[in-house]
């Protein structure tokens, strides 16, 4: 947060007295620093003018500008902390309901799918991730208060980024975090590491937990593309598909044909000292209907900006996506019917589970494309800081392709998306009794099997 006054700007003149009360403003400072820039276009007209200028204490108004990017959510919030080389990283976890059982055993089991080190074909950094409650958890059951989860860095390398120090890694945020900041952590990228990722899994671990207590919601992430092997659509079927099936192999793709040619394509590059992006594709089972605040939150846009926010993202689609535009209404609409539970629901999906914003209880899926890994083995033509055309080989220790280890990243953003419209649902529509012949009261479903639109 930045705070600073504006100053109180008075004129006086033979023929006439004039002020000009302090008032609210935005926008960048004008480069021009002498004195008449600063003042109104009627005040420079009058050469011969008398100005006084008076600065007038802080205390009677203060310019406040929001400047930091570091917390997501709004009634389930969390912050993220730490660099990829400093001493470590986590999460800061704000607004989550008292009395749920949680321990670090529930954030771990995805924190290890996420680490560094765990196949052939990801980075060969060795770290256990080995994650710790510090406060927010008391005789293992949530207290309400703000929950601080840390991870120690153990097997950093500062000195493989030496050449990096000077030298901007194509495509990478190198550049682009000097242009805003005039400064950055060199050793591993600092923030725009996917280190950083390690606190919105610890985070995300939590929401999935309450939103698997209050409704049995579940988000399965796997991987549908490496480079140019494509799972073909249909292969997979969501209302069978289990966490089981996507661990089954290194690449996390549920089908095995596929998996051996996906990781058969990573190791190709691998040797070669480059990378390969891909898609990771997620869905959602058992999502209450209602979630999604139109216009500006709808759920949509909200898990879009979820997941675009980590790295190496490209691309964003959800239900029918792109493909979509080659349809007609006739062939694109999801017909409705009711169910034998009473429920209302669509003989297709093309809608991806939402409707104008908001979940209609089908099962949410999407799909988010991710570049290949920026820093790479061989050699590249770039510039260094003081703008000297240059060679760069990067050294260290780098997925040549991030998306096995997204999988669990994407399902933590989904998650925190989904807990935070859940409580925003209930705080705006269900305080009060709600209109029996279009809603029911929300409440944890009496079967797990059976759909979850009766709230």
């Amino acid at each position: 947060m930045v705070t600073g006054t504006i100053p109180v700007w008075e004129r006086k003149t033979d023929s006439m007295a004039a002020s000009i009360a302090s008032k609210p403003f935005l926008g960048a400072a004008r480069t021009d620093r002498s004195l008449g820039s600063f003042l109104p276009s009627d005040f420079r007209q009058h050469p011969s003018s008398t100005v006084h200028i008076l600065i007038h204490s802080p205390t009677h108004m203060k310019l406040q500008v929001k400047a930091a990017g570091n917390t997501f959510g709004t009634h389930f919030r969390v912050t993220t902390y730490g660099e990829s080389h400093g001493g470590g990283v986590g999460c800061i976890i704000d607004g989550c309901p008292p009395r749920i059982p949680l321990s670090e055993a529930d954030m771990q089991f995805d924190l290890d799918r996420r680490r560094p080190g765990q196949s052939r074909i990801t980075t060969p950094r060795k770290e256990t991730d080995t994650c710790k409650i510090t406060s927010g958890v008391y005789e293992g059951m949530t207290t309400g208060t703000p929950i601080h989860v840390f991870v120690p860095n153990t097997d950093q390398r500062g000195h493989d980024y030496i050449e990096m120090s000077d030298a901007y890694r194509p495509s990478h945020a190198d550049a682009t975090y000097d242009m805003k900041y005039g400064v950055r952590s060199v050793p591993g990228g600092g923030r725009s590491s996917a280190r950083e990722t390690i606190g919105r899994v610890a985070a995300g671990a939590v929401a999935k937990k309450i939103l698997k207590l209050y409704s049995g919601l579940e988000i399965l992430a796997y991987v549908s593309q490496v480079h140019k092997v494509v799972l073909p659509e249909g292969v997979v079927d969501y209302d069978t598909l289990t966490l089981d099936k996507i661990e089954s192999n290194i690449v996390r793709c549920p089908d095995p044909e596929h998996a051996e040619k996906m990781i058969a394509a990573i190791d190709a590059v691998r040797v070669r000292g480059d990378s390969v992006g891909g898609v990771v594709t997620c869905a959602m089972r058992n999502c209450p209907c209602g979630l999604g605040s139109p216009v500006f939150e709808k759920l949509e846009a909200e898990l879009a900006k979820a997941v675009m926010s980590l790295p190496a993202t490209k691309g964003f689609e959800f239900g029918s996506g792109f493909a979509g535009t080659f349809m007609t209404g006739s062939e694109h609409n999801d017909e409705f019917y009711t169910d034998e539970y009473g429920n209302i629901r669509t003989r297709t999906n093309r809608s991806g589970g939402i409707q104008g914003g908001i979940s209609n209880g089908e099962i949410i899926n999407m799909r988010i494309a991710f570049k290949p890994t920026s820093t790479i083995g061989r050699k590249q033509h770039t510039v260094t800081r003081d703008k000297k055309e240059t060679e760069l080989r990067a050294r260290g220790r780098h997925d040549p392709c991030v998306v096995p280890r997204a999988v669990p990243m994407v399902e933590a953003m989904v998650a925190l998306v989904l807990v935070d419209q859940l409580m925003a649902h209930y705080a705006q529509c269900h305080l009060f009794p709600v209109n029996s012949e279009l809603q029911e009261p929300m409440k944890l479903p009496q079967s797990l099997s059976q759909p979850t639109c009766n709230m």
